[in-house]
């Protein structure tokens, strides 16, 4: 029997600040020993994703709880505010290491020890991958945006400790110290692009942006199926965490009954919900204009 959403998303923040405390453990083991400043950038990705996971921890759980007389309409936002803090921490991450590559650009120096590094690097490899996949079948399975977010630094994690490994290996090879350097600034530069995705997405729903147009067309098609509902207007539509809000108006013959336009209000009501199971809908029925 398949995990409920609510679930899966509290195992997925477990797992990653559990994965997040070995990997910066152990990266920061390899930095000492190796001194190697792409392996420095992979150490602070990897530090980033662990402030986002125990951002990720608290703000789920707080986007779980149930409406109540303050929060009408729930707590879903707290995975969007997690989002913009988490994209701020990036960008934030991600200029502190152009720094750094900048330092060590001036003052070239070779990295030491690199098959310790190569051999940590593998490890947070297999680990980031197994967490990176997980939190995808999680967001399948939730549309969670925390976690989606938090999928987000894994994969620039994943992304940068490979580009590491090949720095280290090829920077000991050839005896160049400038390539372990310009691995580290593409890691830079690709954080920065992380924070823009992941802070864009945030600010989406932060500021009640309209689901995609294709549901909306959905929506409108599925009201104007009811044989009874002679038009649709004013729809309105935004999204908060697990939660998909939907407010329109549909129009019912004049000459109706108020409990026949009610019933008409309820089919389409109930026709939605089927489609959006976890939507809230709201619905107002109008009289048509007359012909």
């Amino acid at each position: 029997m398949a995990m409920e959403p609510q679930r899966l998303m509290r195992l997925a923040t477990v797992a990653s600040t559990s994965v997040a405390v070995i990997l910066v453990s152990a990266k920061a083991v390899a930095w000492m020993v190796t001194d190697s400043v792409s392996m420095l950038s992979s150490l602070v990705d990897t530090s980033l994703d662990l402030v986002s996971s125990l951002v990720t921890f608290v703000a789920v759980r707080v986007a779980l709880v149930p409406a109540d007389a303050d929060h009408r309409f729930g707590h879903g936002k707290a995975e969007a505010l997690s989002g913009l803090v988490q994209a701020g921490f990036i960008a934030a991450s991600g200029c502190a290491l152009l720094f750094a590559v900048g330092d060590r650009l001036a003052h070239p120096r070779q990295v030491r020890e690199e098959e310790v590094g190569l051999v940590i690097s593998a490890l947070a490899i297999g680990l980031t991958i197994g967490l990176v996949a997980f939190q995808r079948y999680v967001v399948r399975h939730s549309g969670s945006i925390a976690i989606g977010a938090d999928m987000a630094h894994y994969s620039t994690d994943l992304v940068a400790t490979l580009v590491t490994g090949v720095g280290l290996f090829v920077s000991g090879l050839l005896d160049q110290p400038l390539i372990d350097s310009g691995i580290a600034g593409l890691v830079a530069l690709y954080l920065l692009h992380g924070s823009w995705r992941v802070g864009r997405k945030s600010l989406d729903v932060l500021m009640d942006r309209e689901l995609p147009e294709a549901d909306r067309r959905r929506i409108e098609e599925i009201a104007r199926a009811n044989p009874g509902v002679r038009g649709v207007h004013e729809l309105r539509t935004r999204s908060g965490g697990l939660t998909r809000f939907i407010q329109l108006h549909v129009e019912v013959d004049r000459g109706l009954t108020l409990v026949a336009a009610h019933e008409i209000g309820r089919q389409v009501e109930a026709a939605l919900a089927q489609a959006y199971p976890d939507a809230e809908v709201i619905l107002h029925v109008d009289p048509a204009s007359p012909s």
